[in-house]
């Protein structure tokens, strides 16, 4: 801890003449006396503390923690089959975002994929899964999901990396259990 100042010299303010811009003639004074405009700064302070309130009116505070939060992934692999599926829960802490891309560190590319319009049970590539804000999303066989493809072999039990890149809050990893559902290990549906 640092020790007081004590000698008033030291803590004196210089004394610092009113520029003119902030003086004002006296009206129908004798001598046309100059003094200092008194409730300038208090008047400004004011509008300055009026226009901070307004602008933040409204917003929601920022939320604490990632913005993304990644969960319960997997990676249904049966022995040498491709494409593979991927799936996952992704909860959106902040506004609307959309995830535009993702890869494996098991290699191959991996694809966006989601319902096709008009026949649901048909699946498409997609450029882009909106993730609404302030939501929590599954991604699941009969909808929106990951597809990798040209990757190397996976084994069961075993975890690789997903990266997802959304588009304005970055980049993510998580965790995905590789399953294979044919011999009965582990399932995304179970958790």
């Amino acid at each position: 801890m640092g020790t007081a100042v004590t000698d008033p010299r030291a803590t004196a303010m210089p004394k610092i003449p009113p520029s003119p811009s902030r003086l004002r003639h006296a009206r129908g004074r004798p001598g046309g006396r100059v003094r200092p405009l008194a409730g300038a700064g208090t008047g400004a302070l004011a509008l300055v503390v009026g226009l901070a309130l307004a602008g933040c009116a409204g917003q929601q505070p920022a939320p604490r923690g990632p913005r993304m939060q990644l969960d319960t992934a997997t990676v249904n692999s049966s022995k040498g089959a491709s494409p593979i599926d991927a799936y996952l829960v992704i909860r959106n802490n902040g506004a609307t975002d959309r995830l535009v891309s993702a890869r494996s560190s098991a290699g191959g590319t991996v694809t966006l994929s989601g319902p096709a319009t008009g026949n649901p049970a048909a699946m498409r590539a997609v450029a882009a899964i909106t993730v609404p804000g302030h939501t929590l999303i599954r991604l699941v066989p009969n909808g929106y999901h990951l597809v990798i493809t040209g990757s190397g072999l996976m084994k069961s039990g075993t975890e690789i990396t997903l990266t997802l890149r959304f588009a304005h809050s970055g980049t993510y990893h998580v965790a995905a259990e590789v399953t294979n559902p044919q011999t009965g290990g582990a399932s995304y549906f179970l958790n």
